[in-house]
């Protein structure tokens, strides 16, 4: 049987906001606060994932943990300036 793997740290926002602040932050991601205590995961995931035709016009801001992140409809992830892309993680 043939089929696609998930990588769940590439096809997650939500674990890729995670990562990348763990990253800008120099801390372990287990360290973090929830991110549920900041924003809805499964349903940012949803709307970052969806097959909408204007997705590339999506911008999500919010803060999490005292720094501003910007999730981009193209998937790229920025936490105080710095872009995350599904490359960096």
């Amino acid at each position: 049987m043939t089929g696609t793997t998930l990588d769940y740290h590439r096809d997650s926002p939500s674990l890729r906001i995670v990562d990348a602040l763990a990253d800008a932050t120099d801390t372990d991601p287990l360290e973090l606060d929830p991110l549920y205590n900041v924003i809805d995961p499964e349903a940012l995931d949803q709307i970052v994932n969806s097959d909408c035709d204007q997705i590339d016009q999506l911008s999500v801001q919010f803060v999490y943990n005292g720094h501003n992140v910007q999730v981009q409809g193209d998937g790229s992830i920025a936490v105080d300036g710095t872009v995350y892309d599904h490359g960096d993680m």
